[in-house]
């Protein structure tokens, strides 16, 4: 019974063509085994880690500043254009809404695809992505609440 490598697979994982036992030069220079030093794909270097379930896999690059996602953040009456990391939470988006409108994180409803998100949620996890719009809005109890506050210091009482 013969078995037969799969192409895709044999030339993916370096099962290709060879000369002789040895292999070209050029495949000697792409793993690291030609004397050669000015090439520049012998200094690449696969690292590897090992995941909690045992398997090995290849470790990722850390991406810096790739990962910032640009978001419209809508009022009534304004909007903010800003850049905040995909993988904070709402909560941390109503922070740094807080610096920029002058409302207190807790006086803020953040609306998203209809639905009103939680603080601990994900930006990413509940699909927020480049250029998407989130809704601002300022939590009814904590308007009515400084309504009242203004009608009340507007209109002494009076006193017999």
């Amino acid at each position: 019974m013969m078995r037969f490598k799969s192409k895709r697979f044999g030339i993916r994982f370096g099962f290709g063509k060879r000369t002789n036992n040895k292999g070209t030069q050029q495949d000697q220079q792409q793993k690291g085994f030609g004397n050669n030093n000015n090439s520049s794909s012998s200094n690449y270097e696969i690292k590897w880690e090992l995941r909690p379930g045992g398997m090995l896999v290849q470790k990722r690059q850390e991406s810096i500043g790739e990962d910032l996602i640009s978001i419209r953040v809508s009022t009534f009456a304004h909007f903010h254009d800003l850049s905040i990391e995909a993988t904070s939470t709402f909560g941390e988006l109503k922070m740094v809404l807080a610096l920029l409108t002058g409302l207190e994180p807790k006086q803020q409803r953040l609306l998203f695809k209809g639905k009103e998100r939680e603080d601990d949620e994900y930006l990413h996890m509940v699909g927020v992505g480049e250029k998407d719009k989130v809704l601002l809005l300022e939590d009814p109890a904590f308007k009515e609440k400084k309504l009242l506050n203004n009608i009340s210091t507007s209109c002494p009482t009076i006193i017999v």
